[in-house]
C-alpha cells in the first residue's frame, strides 16, 4: 500500500515526523516523503517542493511550479493514502491526489488552538478525514474528529 506524507517545513514536518515513525514500521507500506527543501533537509531521501511563503514577490511564479511539481509526483506515486498537516504549499499534491483517487487525511495544525488555518480551511472541504489535535477547534469544524495530539 502506497503512502505519501506531505507539509511544509518547520513544526508541520517535526509533526509529520511523528507519524512517519510509527508508519515506516508497519509492513507492505511503501512510503513516500514530501516536503519543501530547505538547507536542514536537503540531505533527506524525500521528494521536494520549493519553499513557498506568500510574502515573497515570486510567490505566484513559485506556487505555479509546486503546482507542477505535485502533479507530477501524484501521477508518479498515485498514493492509496495521503497524509498532511499543512501548510499552503500541500493544497496542490492534495487537490490532485484527492482528483486521482487517494485518501485525503488532514491534520490541523497544532500551533492553532483557537483559530483554523488557510490551508484546514481549503482542505476541510474535501479531505476523507480531517483531524484537529484541540478539541475546541471542533466549533470551526464541526465534522472533524478530535483524538489528542501528535506529540
Amino acid at each position: 500500500m502506497k503512502i505519501t506524507l506531505i507539509s511544509s517545513t518547520g513544526g508541520h514536518w517535526a509533526q509529520l515526523l511523528q507519524l512517519q515513525k510509527v508508519i515506516s514500521e508497519e509492513k507492505h507500506v511503501e512510503l513516500n516523503l514530501i516536503t519543501e527543501k530547505n538547507r536542514t533537509n536537503s540531505s533527506m531521501d524525500c521528494s521536494f517542493l520549493l519553499q513557498q511563503d506568500r510574502k515573497n514577490i515570486f510567490f505566484t511564479f513559485i506556487f505555479l511550479i509546486n503546482i507542477i511539481k505535485s502533479l507530477y509526483f501524484v501521477i508518479t506515486v498515485r498514493p492509496k493514502y495521503v497524509i498532511s498537516t499543512g501548510a499552503g504549499s500541500v493544497i496542490p499534491y492534495l487537490f490532485f491526489a484527492k482528483l486521482f483517487g487517494s485518501k485525503v487525511i488532514y491534520i490541523e495544525s497544532f500551533a492553532k488552538v483557537n483559530s483554523p488555518t488557510i490551508t484546514g480551511r481549503i482542505v476541510y472541504k474535501f479531505a476523507d478525514h480531517f483531524f484537529v489535535q484541540w478539541e475546541n477547534m471542533l466549533k470551526f469544524y464541526p465534522n472533524a474528529l478530535y483524538k489528542g495530539s501528535l506529540y
